[in-house]
């Protein structure tokens, strides 16, 4: 590995011991390392600069995104090192695996057209909770060709720099609004068959999972708003389910109810979907339905926070973080 041609930039915010993990991780010679700290008061960017990282303390006055931050964090590492050709993004939660950048670095390197590469990301804690585990089973995407990679991922920074980098208002989904940028412009995004970081989503209440369902729906909407127009349609049929799982049946089944209360039993639709659900994954298994579960009570917290978002832009209110821990 050519470390002389690589950067690393995490990111984070009151991440306490897992940003130790997480740059213990990825320390090493020729590397430029670059912390970007978005108003911690635990000491998270004394702790980086003490393991050798330059540290950008970003500005509070300025809504802070995850968007914000890796640029912030890219701007920088190109100041200090500007012939770097790849940058290794990595959340502050999570710890980069041994050979994952050596094996994604070699995939670039042999694949001009990639812009991008991921792993697998696991949960460093999947039985804890169940919602920890649910964060597993999402984290299990498809190997090959994708559509789009999340926050930890190795870029070529001539296609990152080409379409602009992130954008930095978006409060979620900036990933996935990225790659739609960066597939327009003729790039590819891959997934290998590699293990790339452990994640600790440190998830144990149901408020905590409900949040970061709300923040997954805000995202879905404002995606569909910004590329949900032919050919893209980024987003368009996730916004719909949520639309009609979250919306569109509730109200009819209320207003039919009150014409007749029978029609109540309509809402055995809701289990029903639960029930399909789990038969497609394991049926067998207690984790399935658990998983059936969350995914239909996850449409209404989807729900409100896709209109949260139509709402903000309706009143032209700026986006602010959703934050579930």
């Amino acid at each position: 590995m050519n470390d002389s041609k690589l950067a690393l930039v995490a990111i984070g915010r009151n991440e306490g011991e897992r940003l130790r993990k997480c740059l213990a991780s990825v320390a090493g010679p020729g590397i430029t390392l670059v912390y970007v700290d978005s108003g911690s008061t635990d000491g998270s960017p004394t702790t980086a600069r003490a393991m050798g990282c330059a540290v950008v303390d970003l500005d509070l006055s300025i809504p802070f995104t995850a968007a914000r931050a890796r640029n912030a964090g890219f701007a920088l590492a190109l100041q200090l090192s500007p012939h770097i050709e790849y940058v290794q993004f990595v959340d502050g939660d999570c710890e980069v695996v041994g050979s994952w950048m050596g094996v994604a670095l070699a995939f670039l390197q042999s694949h001009p057209q990639a812009a991008a590469a991921c792993g697998r990301r696991r949960e460093r804690f999947p039985s804890s909770t169940v919602y920890n585990q649910l964060c597993d089973l999402e984290w299990d995407s498809p190997i090959g060709q994708a559509r789009s990679c999340g926050g930890d991922v190795l870029m070529r920074v001539q296609a990152l720099q080409g379409v602009g980098g992130y954008r930095n208002s978006l409060i979620a989904g900036e990933e996935p609004e990225l790659c739609v940028r960066l597939r327009a412009a003729g790039w590819t995004l891959w997934r290998l068959d590699a293990e790339m970081t452990l994640h600790d989503a440190a998830m144990t209440r149901f408020g905590q999972w409900w949040l970061r369902s709300k923040r997954a729906g805000y995202a879905y909407a404002e995606g569909a708003w910004l590329h949900g127009a032919p050919p893209e349609r980024h987003n368009v049929r996730e916004l719909r389910r949520i639309v009609l799982w979250s919306l569109l049946l509730p109200t009819t089944i209320l207003l039919l109810s009150a014409l007749d209360a029978r029609l109540l039993l309509l809402a055995l639709v809701y289990p029903l979907q639960m029930a399909r659900l789990a038969l497609q994954f394991k049926p067998l298994q207690l984790l399935s339905w658990q998983r059936a579960l969350f995914l239909t009570l996850g449409k209404f917290a989807e729900g409100q926070g896709a209109l949260q978002f139509t709402f903000n832009l309706l009143r032209r209110k700026p986006a602010t973080l959703i934050e579930y821990k």
